[in-house]
């Protein structure tokens, strides 16, 4: 097991490094669709990428839950690294999640299984970052909603395969939802809850 003096560090540069990250996360949520870079550098425990642990050491703390799919909780690294560094709880359930990393999306659970949120509060729902194969490669979505000028073209391998289908989910539950993430490397791609798919294609 590792200890916690062997756990990758964090940012090297931890103000500057989160301003950088979280706006390139706004950026993205305020233009679905679109890949934004996160720029800085940060040490990542096996198995979680540049990304990911980018957005966990910016919007990760003590107030959000999280919780980790069974390729992210193999083994207790990511789960020690996380509460080293973020002072986020992990939990087992992931209905009462503010964040779920995934590791292996193509074994996404159901959507049902996360927090969408109340009429009163959907803020309190569960934004999930989901790590897929490519965000520049693969099968294109052609993608409308709040942030988008007419339409937005995504090219990417993303799994699970039936991903925006499962979001229609949203339409229904607005102003709740789930907010999603995806992630590749040290690209990210925002599909908010407003977010709906047009067409998609090989």
């Amino acid at each position: 097991m590792t200890t916690f003096a062997e756990l990758p560090a964090g940012f090297a540069d931890k103000m500057l490094s989160a301003q950088s990250t979280f706006r390139s996360v706004m950026d993205a949520m305020a233009r679905p669709g679109s890949v934004q870079r996160v720029a800085v550098q940060a040490g990542t425990p096996f198995g979680v990428m540049r990304g990911s642990a980018a957005i966990a050491l910016t919007l990760f703390d003590h107030d959000t839950p999280i919780w980790l799919d069974p390729a992210m909780s193999a083994t207790t690294d990511v789960a020690r690294w996380l509460k080293f560094h973020t002072s986020a709880p992990v939990i087992e359930d992931s209905s009462v999640a503010s964040f779920a990393l995934i590791g292996d999306p193509a074994n996404l659970p159901a959507l049902e299984r996360f927090a969408f949120g109340s009429n009163e509060y959907p803020d309190r729902s569960a934004t999930l970052i989901l790590q897929v194969d490519s965000l520049t490669q693969g099968p294109a979505f052609e993608l409308k909603g709040p942030g988008i000028d007419g339409t937005a073209l995504l090219q990417a391998m993303i799994k699970p395969r039936d991903l925006f289908e499962r979001l229609v989910i949203n339409e229904t539950l607005f102003p709740r939802g789930i907010d999603v993430v995806l992630v590749h490397d040290d690209a990210i791609v925002a599909i908010p809850r407003t977010t709906r798919l047009v067409a998609s294609g090989v």
